[in-house]
Parts: structure tokens; sequence; C-alpha cells
């Protein structure tokens, strides 16, 4: 499912297309969102793997289900991807495999037009601790292993970096701090919801969105991810005063993403009507961040669009096309 919804992003006009990145019990990387299968794939149907079902400790919580680490690839590929959420389309449950970091890399490279991506080193304390290379290398290792073999390389606006964009994000900072030394492709420092400690540290919200610590990870990081809704906060469903975040991490020379934005009303706060390209405009415009995630690249795009300067003329230029032809042909209006 995800690679057609790649490609899909890709159609709708997506500047970059993003995937999690773990790793199968072979060792091999793989894309999909979560540590677990339970919920996006049909693991409850194949009775083959029942007795793989177990408790793992994840990010500090007993967490019961089917995890990646205990399926190879071949065993992976057998399964078939679902909608987690009831409420979005459930036509393409069962019809696609999960792909493998290296399939994701392809599609974007394969796209007719330069198409960036923005892989998560997902859940890395998780995966070093339940899988072990031959070679000694870690989770890490591996993945910039796998973007160098696909020439990802490149500081932020290089030439290397323009011809193949890249963000490498990831919630845990220590992963991030080790990969510096390994590659200069932009990094992103994910930032959790404001009662979760960082997976790796056990730092607080409040710590890592500190003036001192900012000032600490923009050595490594040229921008973080906050969850939108700790940049806004929330009651009632209302958005409420935004914080100060944006403005600290710009005084620092930091890039702000935040995550997610979606169009169903399930999660469009009530300030914006139901309309998401309201939600676009307040954060683009208003909150001034650099780029942000959206599971509806097509919406994003389209107000893009209409409120390009760029669009504007155009449309102007054909509205007085229209009124020359109609003045041509009836010699007047």
């Amino acid at each position: 499912m995800i690679a057609r919804f790649l490609q899909r992003a890709i159609e709708e006009g997506a500047d970059f297309i993003e995937t999690d990145i773990l790793a199968s019990k072979d060792g091999v990387l793989i894309c999909h969102h979560d540590v677990f299968l339970d919920d996006t794939t049909n693991i409850a149907d194949h009775k083959e793997f029942a007795d793989r079902k177990r408790t793992c400790m994840v990010q500090g919580v007993n967490t019961t289900g089917f995890f990646v680490v205990d399926f190879t690839l071949e065993e992976l590929k057998t399964l078939r991807a679902k909608q987690r959420y009831s409420f979005r389309d459930q036509q393409y449950n069962g019809k696609f495999p999960i792909i493998t970091f290296e399939e994701y890399i392809s599609i974007a490279l394969d796209a007719q037009r330069v198409v960036g991506i923005y892989p998560e080193m997902k859940n890395p304390v998780f995966i070093n601790q339940h899988v072990k290379w031959a070679d000694g290398k870690k989770f890490e290792d591996k993945f910039v292993d796998t973007l160098k073999k696909y020439g990802y390389k490149g500081a932020y606006m290089s030439k290397e970096w323009l011809k193949q964009p890249i963000f490498i994000q990831s919630f845990a900072p220590t992963s991030l701090v080790y990969i510096s030394n390994k590659t200069d492709s932009p990094k992103i420092f994910l930032i959790d919801d404001v009662d979760i400690l960082t997976e790796d540290t056990n730092q607080s919200y409040s710590e890592i969105t500190s003036d001192p610590y900012l000032n600490y990870i923009k050595e490594y990081c040229v921008g973080i991810g906050p969850w939108k809704d700790t940049v806004v906060p929330v009651a009632n469903n209302y958005s409420q005063m935004p914080t100060d975040l944006v403005a600290r991490a710009h005084a620092l020379d930091l890039q702000v993403h935040p995550y997610t934005y979606r169009n169903e009303h399930e999660f469009l706060h009530f300030n914006f009507l139901q309309d998401p390209y309201g939600e676009y405009d307040y954060w683009i415009n208003k909150i001034g961040v650099d780029g942000l995630f959206t599971d509806f690249p097509g919406s994003l795009h389209n107000y893009q669009e209409l409120t390009s300067p760029v669009s504007k003329d155009h449309r102007a230029s054909k509205l007085l096309h229209k009124i020359a032809v109609l003045i041509s042909s009836n010699g007047k209006v």
C-alpha cells in the first residue's frame, strides 16, 4: 500500500516522500510505520505466525503484538497492508506488500522529476536491541550505507543535495549525532508530545525544546520536526495561542517542519471550519513554518497553486484572454 500511496503523492505534487524505516529479523531495512504489525497489516489472518505474538518493551511501555524484528523479509513479504483508520478508504486493504528501504528510494529516483526523500530512523533503540548484523554494524550504519549506495550526499542546498534532496529524521537525538560523522545530509530532530520522553536519552519535552538544547542540537541538525499540537496547543478541539518554539528555533537558524496535517474532520481543529486550506494558510503564513508533513499532498499542492503569485497572474491572464476573445468575436462585451 505504501508504494502506491508514495507514487500517488508524487503525482499530486509532493516535493518529498516520507516513510519510517525499521529492520526485519534478517537485517533488511523495510518501510513500516510501527515496530508492531497488528494495526497496519493482515498478520491476524496468518495463522502460521500465531506463535510469534509476544510482549516487548517499546519506549518504556509493555506492548503486546507481532513485531517486525521477529520476521524475515521473506515472511514479511507474505503480509499485506491495511488502512489503520476506519474512516479512510478501505478498498486497498490486502492488495500491497511491505516494501524495503531500497524499493522506497527507487520510487523517488524513478520519478519523472526531482523528488526528495524524507526517511525516518524509527525506534533505533528497539531495533538495535533485537536485530544484530554479522558485520557488527548498527541500524544507523545500515541506514546510512543504503543512502550512500544510491548516491545521497551533500549538505543542505549543496549541488549534490539539490540533485537528490533528502532530510533524515529521527526522534532519537543520539542516532542523529552518531550519523553526523558518517553523512553530511541534512537531519531533522523530531519532537514528540509534551508527556513523552526521548527513547534514547529519557529527556522531557521541556528539556529538548529549551534554548540550551536547541543550541546543542543545531550543531548536528538543520531543523526540528515537532508535533503541531505542541507548537499550537489545543483545548476542546480549538487551537490556542501559539508557543514561541518556532520563533526560538528560527532565532537559532533551525528550520521547523511540524507533523502531521490531515484533511479529515477528525483532525482539523474547529478554528479552520473544516477547511484544510485554512489550516495550511495559518501555519505557513502566520506561524511561519519552513515545511510540513501531510497525508494529503494534493491538497497542499492545490493550496500552493491557488495562492502563488504566478498562479494568480496566470488565472488573470486567462480571464483577460477570454474577455479579448469575446470582444474580438462580438465587437463589445
